[in-house]
């Protein structure tokens, strides 16, 4: 480790940042000095913004991604380096918001239909049942399901804050019967090649996409999907914002007020100020069709 990538990691230590977030952060800017082969001390804002770039026009990185890598950066020049030309230099992209991807019942039905792996189905069935981020389902650990108290301990939430999770009673008995099958000691979902290790990131995704090709559904299956379409089954069934929030973590309601607008029956209940007028009937047209 470079001396400059020690500072920065004692800066990140420092602000107690969560470990994925640390680490997330070092390797962006691992990236970024290993594409211009030079140390971060040596480039400077013109570099900043021909890396985002390239990372938009050449890898294609959606927004969030660039966002991710401009924070890193940011930290980098101005936390660590104490540099002050960042947010004049480097534009800070517009956030545009974008409709959630969400499940059906129905469609969630089929996918898990289609999961004959007992390891699999019961993974699925936990992201749906929980709204757990997948980061978060990698690190449950057995003593986490609390089966007296019918909760869920998830001890390693985004920014590191713990929170506890209402546990299914439909998914407590899966989860025993993949227990009895499985025998996970410290994991409840462990890297199949070394179970001291919890399963990797790209393995929770490769389940939830297969499962989803798997039941012939047209929408690309992430466990964001999954979390999603558990949010918007809740706010359909009658939980209010402020009970889903706490749920899934979100440090503003905001961003949890997003799933009003992927909500179907919240959308239909909502009557058009058009159904309350009395209106004379129609039958045709007066005018023959012709515009006027």
């Amino acid at each position: 480790m470079s001396p400059l990538q020690k500072r920065m990691l004692e800066e990140l230590q420092l602000r107690n940042l969560s470990k994925a977030t640390i680490s997330t952060y070092l390797r962006a800017v691992w990236r970024f000095a290993k594409h211009f082969r030079k140390s971060p001390e040596e480039l400077g804002p013109e570099h900043v913004r021909q890396y985002l770039l390239h990372l938009l026009q050449d890898k294609h990185d959606v927004w969030s991604t660039i966002q991710v890598n401009r924070g890193a950066l940011k930290f980098l020049y101005v936390r660590v380096l104490k540099q002050r030309w960042f947010d004049e230099e480097i534009a800070a992209p517009k956030k545009r918001p974008r409709l959630p991807t969400v499940l059906s019942p129905d469609e969630v039905t089929r996918m898990l239909d289609h999961t004959a792996n007992l390891r699999y189905w019961t993974i699925l069935a936990t992201l749906y049942a929980t709204g757990l981020r997948s980061q978060e389902l990698r690190l449950l650990k057995v003593g986490d399901i609390d089966g007296q108290r019918m909760v869920i301990h998830v001890r390693e939430g985004k920014g590191g804050i713990p929170r506890d999770i209402g546990l299914s009673p439909v998914l407590l008995e899966r989860l025993r019967i993949y227990w009895r099958w499985r025998k996970p000691k410290d994991w409840l979902f462990p890297n199949t090649r070394r179970p001291e290790l919890p399963m990797e990131q790209k393995a929770v995704w490769r389940v939830c996409l297969h499962a989803g090709r798997r039941a012939g559904l047209t929408k690309r299956v992430t466990p964001h999907v999954l979390r999603h379409s558990f949010a918007t089954s809740l706010l359909e069934t009658g939980a209010d914002l402020r009970t889903i929030q706490v749920l899934l973590g979100h440090a503003d309601i905001r961003t949890t007020a997003g799933y009003l607008r992927v909500s179907t029956q919240r959308i239909h209940a909502t009557p058009s100020p058009l159904d309350a007028l009395t209106l004379q009937p129609i039958f045709q047209s007066s005018d023959n069709g012709r515009q006027r």
